[in-house]
């Protein structure tokens, strides 16, 4: 299996240093700061890589799953909101979903996509971590 890597620097003191984080592929490089994790300011954060990695991690293994039940999907649109709590630590993961996928009914993809939650890999990660919060809408 493929191993994917992933780098961050960081200069100076927490409140007025900087860093770059950067994945492996170079398809992102970008800047970190204390005003971009914890207030408002420019730059990403770790939580909103964690965010987009559960996003897509999330999506790819509900189109798996709806594929192999006869319902391959047209589309899958998941949002993460990852909430930063005291600590600071990761405290609620939420996710929300749209499908679209011909014939699948509400049921079948309530079914499938609790089951993708609990077997996507970065959802495996997490396990024993944060609160999962899972809501599905099927778009026709």
């Amino acid at each position: 299996m493929a191993i994917r890597t992933s780098s961050a620097e960081w200069k100076g003191n927490l409140k007025d240093g900087a860093g770059t984080m950067k994945l492996g592929s170079g398809a992102y490089e970008g800047p970190y700061t204390f005003a971009s994790r914890f207030e408002s300011g420019k730059g990403t954060n770790p939580e909103e890589l964690i965010g987009a990695a559960h996003a897509g991690c999330y999506s790819m293994f509900l189109s798996s799953l709806l594929s192999g039940a006869g319902f391959p999907p047209a589309r899958i649109a998941t949002t993460a909101a990852v909430h930063l709590g005291d600590g600071p630590t990761i405290a609620l993961i939420e996710l929300d979903t749209q499908v679209q996928a011909p014939n699948l009914t509400e049921s079948e993809l309530l079914k499938h996509a609790e089951a993708a939650k609990k077997g996507c890999p970065v959802s495996k990660a997490l396990a024993g971590g944060p609160e999962i919060r899972l809501t599905v809408h099927l778009v026709k």
